[in-house]
């Protein structure tokens, strides 16, 4: 974002994307309009970005070595829109899943849970209460995002709960709820030591959850 935007104060504009940073790179150096002061800052940043990268690397082969050595996490892997670094967050940062008497509470425990404003017998619910970790709670919502996505582009195989989910609620929406829906299912695999099978879960059993 930095090399974009200083690139942009001259009037240099690449495509978004990773891979359109180092073509930018290769023709502000080669661009003798620039200041000179300006393409070696540029030349700094190239390398800090090449460092960074690398630690980067470094750092996802140790948690993925890290998710490949664990049960618990390669079975939560087998969830659909939870992946190795999903997996392995809900690892690290869910104590033990039996102080939770139920997914529901595990929902609520990450904030996926919508608030209660309901008076006089009448049921009104609000947003999402964003209590608890906030990066679990994106990562999985990010996870639900990309399925819901998949799912809207008619990729892919999903559960007729899914598909008539995204009918009826704007995508933000049906993330919340797909994220809630995974988080309970993840309850049950981490409290319980099994194994993720789609036939027997169905939206009855994972709302009960």
């Amino acid at each position: 974002n930095t090399i974009r935007g200083h690139a942009a104060e001259y009037g240099l504009i690449a495509p978004k994307g990773l891979d359109a940073i180092e073509p930018l790179l290769a023709r502000i150096a080669q661009d003798e309009t620039l200041p000179v002061l300006a393409r070696e800052l540029f030349v700094v940043l190239g390398r800090e970005r090449v460092r960074l990268e690398g630690e980067l690397e470094a750092v996802e082969a140790k948690l993925m070595a890290w998710h490949r050595a664990d049960a618990t996490g390669r079975r939560l892997a087998q969830i659909p829109s939870v992946g190795p670094i999903v997996a392995t967050a809900l690892v690290m940062k869910t104590p033990d899943p039996r102080m939770f008497r139920s997914g529901r509470h595990f929902a609520a425990w990450l904030g996926l849970t919508p608030k209660d404003h309901s008076t006089a017998g009448k049921t009104r619910l609000g947003k999402i209460t964003r209590a608890g970790d906030e990066n679990l709670r994106r990562l999985l919502v990010v996870g639900a995002t990309a399925v819901i996505q998949q799912a809207r582009r008619g990729r892919g195989h999903h559960s007729r709960w899914l598909l008539a989910l995204i009918k009826r609620k704007p995508p933000k929406l049906a993330a919340v709820a797909l994220a809630n829906k995974v988080a309970r299912i993840a309850w049950k695999l981490m409290a319980t030591g099994e194994s993720y099978d789609a036939a027997p879960i169905n939206p009855m059993t994972a709302v009960a959850a």
